[in-house]
């Protein structure tokens, strides 16, 4: 039996067997937590194969594990499962398709800040955006603080979360969609074309958008700025964005 408990509303599971199963069974994990030190035993395949699946696997004080632990025998291990299910992008690709519409993707790359995650699926939803795409590795996962912060967007926005971002555009590219990459020094997005089928990147909060996924975009586009402060906040340039597109999409 996979032993589930709670800590401010972030689902957990713990122990080694616990943990095996839950990824064998195919349950979406943001990350697993091992303790610090040599691996042994039983942890050894369990490390494999969250690896295979490309789950974040992160070293930690044992005693932190016994603080999250509340009390159980944790083994050595936790993982925290998404507390919402995750959606193919194939099955964003669909829900526009039925719409009878042009696809509206955001992809996220390496978006950490939970807050600002929630802020952009919230966001995403009022401009009736299809879908979010957000990395399996170094990005935050659906977790409590996402869903409170998206004030129940979540509920309605499919969120895909893919190995490779790089590779996922270019899929995308092969179904006829635009890639826009959101970047200082792009083509202003009042002068750009943001109609049709698009699929708008918006970057890391301190690093903006990695090289090979900047590669990859068709074109950038930035935000104009006219103070003293050269930049926004990663959710507050989404949604400025966001609505740009939504505006020339009318």
């Amino acid at each position: 039996m996979v032993l589930i408990i709670r800590e401010k509303m972030n689902d957990k599971v713990i122990g080694r067997n616990p943990v095996r199963e839950a990824i064998k069974s195919g349950r979406d994990m943001d990350k697993i937590l091992v303790k610090k030190g040599e691996i042994e035993g039983s942890l050894v395949p369990i490390i494999k194969l969250a690896k295979n699946q490309g789950i974040p696997v992160i070293e930690t004080e044992k005693q932190k594990l016994d603080q999250l632990a509340e009390g159980g025998n944790h083994q050595g291990v936790i993982a925290y499962v998404a507390t919402h299910t995750y959606c193919e992008v194939k099955d964003i690709l669909n829900a526009a398709k039925e719409k009878g519409k042009d696809p509206f993707i955001i992809i996220l790359d390496k978006i950490t800040d939970p807050h600002n995650l929630g802020s952009i699926i919230r966001t995403a939803n009022c401009v009736g955006a299809d879908g979010i795409i957000i990395p399996k590795r170094n990005s935050v996962g659906l977790n409590s603080v996402v869903a409170k912060t998206s004030a129940g967007a979540v509920e309605y926005t499919p969120v895909a979360k893919v190995t490779n971002i790089s590779q996922t555009i270019e899929s995308l590219k092969k179904e006829g969609i635009w890639v826009a990459g959101a970047e200082a020094g792009g083509d202003t997005m009042y002068r750009t074309n943001l109609k049709g089928p698009l699929a708008l990147v918006i970057g890391s909060e301190g690093e903006g958008i990695s090289r090979l996924v900047k590669e990859k975009c068709d074109f950038l586009v930035e935000i104009p700025m006219y103070g003293n402060i050269n930049s926004l906040n990663a959710s507050v340039a989404a949604a400025v964005l966001m609505y740009e597109i939504s505006r020339q999409r009318q």
